[in-house]
């Protein structure tokens, strides 16, 4: 299905010119982009008088592929497209009507598959070789952790707004990869700022989004790094007496993706050389070099393949395993001391 894989850019262009397709077969277990496509679609190709008897909006488990089909065969009344949205497609059973349809589709019709959480079934070879074969084929994948701060800054640039580093991590280290909760905070953000300072910085994150710019996933991280005893432990103490701001299910992954990364370091070729050390683990920033440095001075190969274990057997534990009754602070505050002595 790769061979007429469109990007989200690609076809939104195209949207907006009006450069419409017969079939948007929207896949992926990121439904950001899902949404804005076929919501754009709904909104935008018909007015709001013409969609009354040109749009139909359907789900996948409540119809069938035939009345899917039927109704693509119709033709637009007093307008020039008929649009059809069909919703969790990837519910549809018994696809063969919609491979006979995708045979020859109505030319004035747009059909749009929203079909969310995985991609076609590849024994449906019948079915993917049809939809191979008309209009527009997009994959939305999750995002990966580090794809993140990109996106998140691209966000914000595309609304005349920019952001700092520290701020970006933040971001992105407490909300995480789910873009349409991700997109309400930037927005959230974005009507906070004045109009002649369009800068987000860490306070306006911890006014507007309620992360603290002293106590987050970054700070904990960068104690850790620089081996600040002191300023680690208030960290942690203040999750463990604020536990709606932050939980040890969050701090295991990014403490554990440093520290597999600090141990892939030690074995770049180049590891005294700074372009050369980013190059090897892909980092985006300056000041994330700086850490892994920092880190190989504190911590030798040998502690990091135990910390990396000691974090594995926390993560255990704290999903109950070996551990009738610790709880999850106690449990934090053991790998911390692990960690630092």
């Amino acid at each position: 299905m790769a061979k007429n894989a469109a990007t989200y850019d690609s076809i939104m262009a195209d949207l907006k010119a009006r450069q419409f397709k017969p079939l948007y077969f929207l896949m992926g277990d990121e439904p950001y982009y899902i949404d804005k496509i076929s919501g754009w679609i709904a909104d935008n190709v018909l007015t709001p008088e013409e969609q009354g008897f040109n749009q139909y909006v359907m789900f996948g488990a409540d119809v069938t592929a035939s009345q899917v089909a039927d109704t693509a065969r119709g033709y637009p009344m007093m307008a020039d497209h008929l649009v059809v949205i069909v919703k969790e497609a990837q519910n549809l059973k018994n696809v063969d009507a919609l491979v006979t349809y995708l045979k020859n589709p109505q030319p004035t019709t747009i059909l749009v598959l929203c079909h969310k959480g995985s991609k076609v079934d590849g024994r449906k070879q019948a079915y993917v070789k049809a939809v191979s074969s008309v209009g527009v084929l997009f994959e939305s994948p999750k995002l990966k952790e580090k794809e993140l701060p990109r996106f998140i800054e691209q966000y914000l640039k595309d609304r005349q707004a920019t952001i700092d580093a520290k701020s970006t991590q933040i971001i992105a280290e407490s909300i995480g990869a789910d873009l349409s909760r991700l997109t309400g905070e930037l927005d959230k953000v974005l009507l906070s700022l004045p109009e002649g300072d369009r800068r987000v910085t860490p306070q306006v994150v911890e006014d507007q989004i309620g992360v603290s710019k002293d106590f987050n996933g970054y700070e904990l991280r960068d104690a850790i790094v620089n081996r600040n005893v002191y300023k680690a432990n208030l960290i942690i103490k203040y999750f463990d007496e604020n536990p709606k701001a932050g939980s040890i299910y969050a701090f295991l992954p990014l403490l554990f993706s440093y520290f597999q990364n600090l141990m892939i370091a030690y074995y770049c070729p180049q590891k005294g050389n700074p372009d050369a050390l980013a190059k090897w683990l892909d980092l985006r920033y300056g000041w994330q070099v700086r850490d892994y440095f920092t880190g190989m001075q504190n911590f030798t190969g040998m502690k990091v393949m135990q910390i990396l274990g000691k974090i594995r057997q926390m993560d255990a534990k704290s999903k109950g395993l070996d551990n009738p009754n610790t709880p999850p602070g106690e449990l934090m505050k053991e790998l911390i001391f692990f960690i630092l002595h």
